[in-house]
């Protein structure tokens, strides 16, 4: 299966502004781009990449004051097949996990698992240990949270989607991430391209999505709470503890976000070999 990902944003900006992005296709997907989702700005501006500590690619730059655009359109070659569900990946001892897994134990941003702890605990305990705990924290999590798009808040916590009980795709990731860790159970945040393939229609609009990895059996594994269920096509661009650690943007200065399109179309090709979208 071919996919066709990519985004197109329009901001207004009243004076020169640093900003940091953070999108393109993880590097673990390397092998699968057929087309590169490279990042485009006009009017043209130096652009400087750079890797962070979590390995994502990001990229630096300074917006001009006026409109500019900021757009990419690759193609990424996919299995086409759901995420794996592994029910038999087991929980490690805390004392066993790899060291480069311990930051994704702890509380940060988003994920404050000080204040979760005893809930979590008091709701889990019993739950089997490995995967079958992570799938419960996230059937809890997709039955507490109403998805409203008219509530969204970059602010919100886990915590506060928790009392709440409402939110958006990373708030679903954010709650289950704070959850599974107070569990000592590692968990990571990601950001990326998730189409609705596979899915009956009406399709929504389409938007960059979040979900989290569990690290279980000497292995990260996808969990997806907003959806609950296994999905075809999905392209990580970015990991880290967090939606803090993975902004789509970062601006360091005021700005207006104009318009917002995001695009993960499978392209279908016909019997002659005539390409579309679908």
């Amino acid at each position: 299966m071919k996919l066709r990902v990519g985004y197109e944003m329009l901001y207004d900006f009243p004076q020169p502004t640093p900003m940091l992005i953070v999108l393109g296709t993880h590097f673990t997907r390397a092998s699968d781009v057929i087309v590169p989702d490279y990042l485009t700005v006009d009017p043209p501006v130096a652009i400087t990449p750079y890797r962070d500590m979590f390995g994502n690619w990001c990229s630096r730059l300074v917006a001009p004051a006026g409109r500019v655009r900021f757009a990419a359109d690759g193609i990424v070659r996919d299995l086409g097949v759901p995420d794996p569900v592994v029910p038999s990946a087991i929980q490690h001892a805390v004392e066993d996990l790899p060291a480069d897994t311990i930051v994704y134990l702890l509380g940060s941003r988003y994920c404050e698992t000080d204040l979760l702890s005893d809930t979590a605990w008091k709701m889990f305990e019993t739950t089997p240990p490995g995967w079958p705990r992570v799938q419960a924290i996230c059937d809890f999590v997709h039955n507490h949270i109403k998805f409203d798009y008219q509530h969204a808040r970059a602010t919100r916590t886990a915590h506060e989607a928790f009392e709440e009980g409402r939110g958006v795709c990373r708030d679903y990731a954010h709650l289950a991430i704070a959850l599974c860790r107070c569990m000592n159970i590692p968990a990571r945040y990601c950001t990326g391209y998730l189409g609705d393939m596979g899915t009956p229609k009406p399709w929504a609009a389409g938007d960059f999505a979040g979900w989290f990895e569990a690290y279980l059996g000497g292995h990260w594994h996808t969990f997806d709470p907003r959806n609950n269920e296994p999905r075809l096509g999905r392209v990580l661009i970015a990991q880290g503890r967090d939606a803090a650690d993975v902004p789509i943007t970062q601006t360091f200065g005021p700005n207006t976000l104009v318009s917002f399109k995001v695009w993960t179309d499978e392209i279908v090709e016909t019997a002659n070999g005539v390409a579309g979208l679908r």
